[in-house]
C-alpha cells in the first residue's frame, strides 16, 4: 500500500507542475523522460531496452521493458532476457529468440528510488521554469505587464501576474502619490530582468519615462499605427511631463491626436500617472523653436544658442520669467532634460536701470556656478536678486539657507555704499546751499544798512 502511494504522490508531482506553470508539453515531456532514465540505469544497469510513454495532460505514464526470450537454464541477465517457461505464462504463442514487451510499474524499483525520483523530478522542473520565467520576461523588458497586488512592503510591492508568477515594484520605481492594497491590480513597465544564481527577478517601474511612452501608444491609435512619433520624453513622475510629438502626415494634427476632444485621449494617461501634468508639443529641428515650444506656457522674446557649450539663453519680458521657470523649476528643468539644452533664463528689460550691476561682476566675492545658479531662475542682476525672495532663491535656486544668505549681504552691501555716496553727495550740495544763502544774507544786510 505503501508503494502504491508513493507511486500517485511521484504522478501528482509532475501533474501539479504541468497545472500550475508555464512549460511547453514537448519540454515538459522530455524533462520527465530523462528523469525516469536516470532511475531505471542507476536501479538496473541501462535503459536500453525501455520505452516510457508519458502523458502530461492526464498526470500518468507507462514504462515497457523490451525482453529477448531463452531457453530455461540460459537466463544471464533478467533485465535483459527472460525464460521461455517465463514468458509462456504471459502468452502461448512465445517462441525462443522473440521480444517479449511488459510493463513495469515503478513499485518494481523500490519506495526509495521513487523518493529520489520525486525529488529529482520536483527540482528539474523548478529550475525548467526559473528558465522559462527569465526567457518571458527578458523578452518583454519595455513592455506594460499587469499584476495583482499580493504583498505590501515598505520598500516594495509584489504582484502576482495572470501565471502566479512574482513581480517586483520598488518603492524607487513608484510614483510619489502612489498607494495601493492588498488585491488592487496594478499596471507597470518592465524596467529589467535579474537573473542571480538562476533565482530570476522581475522589476516594474511606474516612474520609467518608458512606461509613459507605452501608455500613449496604448491610448493613442495614431501613435501604434505609426502616424505620429514620440521624438523625446521627459518627466518628473507624479508632478510634470513634456512629450515631443511629429506627424509625418502634414494633415494630421500630431497635438490634437494625443490631446483628443476635450482632453480625452491624455486624460485616461493623466489619471494613470496620479494627476501627473502632461504637456504635449510640436518637434521640430528648428531648435531654438523647439526650446521656445518646450518653454510654454512662457511666452519668449529672443533665444541666444551656444552650441558649443550646449547652452541657451532665453530673453523674456519680467512677467514671464515665473511662468518660464514654473513651479519649483519644473517647466525649465524639463524644458533642458527634453532638449538637451542647459537653459539660462533672463529679464528682458527695455530701460535698463543704470545703477543696476550684472551679477558677472561679483565673481570675485560670488562663486562661478552660484552664479550660474540664479541666471538659471532669471535674476542676472544684482536688482534681481535682491527683489527675489529669499524662500525662492532657496529653493528654486537649490542653494542653502547659508550661501543665499550671504549674497544677499553682499550685494545690499554694494548698494548701501552707492547710497550713503549718494546721500554724502546730498549733503555737501545742501551745505554749499546754505553757505550761499547765509552769504545772500549778510550782503543783503549790509546793503539795507547802506541804504539807510
Amino acid at each position: 500500500m505503501g508503494k502504491k502511494k508513493d507511486t500517485i504522490s511521484l504522478i501528482d508531482t509532475f501533474s501539479e507542475f504541468n497545472e500550475l506553470k508555464n512549460i511547453d508539453k514537448a519540454t515538459l515531456i522530455s524533462v520527465l523522460e530523462e528523469a525516469f532514465r536516470n532511475v531505471i540505469s542507476k536501479s538496473v544497469g541501462t535503459d536500453e531496452n525501455y520505452d516510457i510513454i508519458i502523458n502530461p495532460d492526464k498526470g500518468d505514464l507507462e514504462i515497457w521493458r523490451n525482453r529477448v526470450i531463452v531457453e530455461d537454464g540460459e537466463l544471464e541477465d533478467p533485465n535483459m532476457e527472460i525464460t521461455i517457461s517465463e514468458a509462456l505464462k504471459i502468452d502461448d504463442d512465445f517462441e525462443v529468440g522473440e521480444e517479449l514487451t511488459d510493463e513495469v510499474h515503478l513499485e518494481h524499483f523500490g519506495r526509495r528510488t521513487i523518493l529520489n525520483l520525486r525529488q529529482t523530478l520536483s527540482s528539474k522542473i523548478l529550475e525548467l521554469e526559473k528558465d522559462n520565467l527569465y526567457n518571458l520576461y527578458k523578452d518583454k523588458v519595455g513592455e506594460i505587464v499587469s499584476g495583482e497586488v499580493y504583498q505590501v512592503w515598505k520598500k516594495e510591492l509584489l504582484l502576482l501576474d495572470d501565471d502566479h508568477n512574482e513581480l517586483i515594484l520598488p518603492k524607487t520605481e513608484q510614483i510619489p502619490s502612489d498607494f495601493f492594497r492588498k488585491g488592487e491590480h496594478v499596471r507597470a513597465v518592465v524596467a529589467r530582468v535579474e537573473n542571480k544564481n538562476n533565482n530570476p527577478k522581475i522589476i516594474l517601474s511606474r516612474t520609467s519615462i518608458v512606461f509613459l511612452e507605452r501608455l500613449f501608444e496604448q491610448e493613442i491609435p495614431e501613435i501604434a499605427d505609426g502616424l505620429i512619433t514620440i521624438k523625446g520624453i521627459a518627466r518628473i513622475p507624479g508632478e510634470r511631463a513634456k512629450v515631443a510629438v511629429e506627424a509625418y502626415d502634414d494633415r494630421i494634427d500630431p497635438v490634437g491626436a494625443c490631446v483628443g476632444m476635450k482632453g480625452f485621449r491624455i486624460h485616461g494617461i493623466v489619471r494613470e500617472l496620479r494627476n501627473e501634468n502632461i504637456d504635449v508639443i510640436n518637434y521640430t529641428n528648428n531648435t531654438s523653436l523647439y526650446i521656445q515650444r518646450a518653454l510654454s506656457p512662457a511666452r519668449i522674446n529672443s533665444i541666444t544658442i551656444k552650441d558649443e557649450e550646449n547652452r541657451a539663453e532665453v530673453f523674456l519680458n519680467p512677467e514671464e520669467v515665473s511662468l518660464a521657470i514654473g513651479k519649483g523649476g519644473a517647466n525649465i528643468k524639463l524644458a533642458s532634460m527634453l532638449t538637451g539644452y542647459n537653459i539660462e533664463v533672463f529679464r528682458d528689460i527695455d530701460e535698463v536701470d543704470e545703477e543696476d550691476i550684472y551679477l558677472d561682476e561679483f565673481r570675485d566675492e560670488i562663486d562661478g556656478w552660484v552664479i550660474d545658479q540664479l541666471k538659471k531662475i532669471g535674476c542676472s542682476t544684482a536688482k534681481n536678486v535682491l527683489e527675489t525672495s529669499r524662500e525662492r532663491l532657496i529653493k528654486e535656486a537649490d542653494l542653502e539657507e547659508s550661501t543665499v544668505d550671504e549674497i544677499l549681504a553682499i550685494l545690499r552691501f554694494e548698494f548701501e555704499d552707492e547710497t550713503e555716496e549718494a546721500e554724502d553727495v546730498e549733503n555737501v550740495d545742501d551745505i554749499d546751499y546754505i553757505d550761499d544763502v547765509e552769504k545772500t544774507e549778510d550782503n543783503d544786510v549790509v546793503e539795507d544798512t547802506n541804504v539807510d
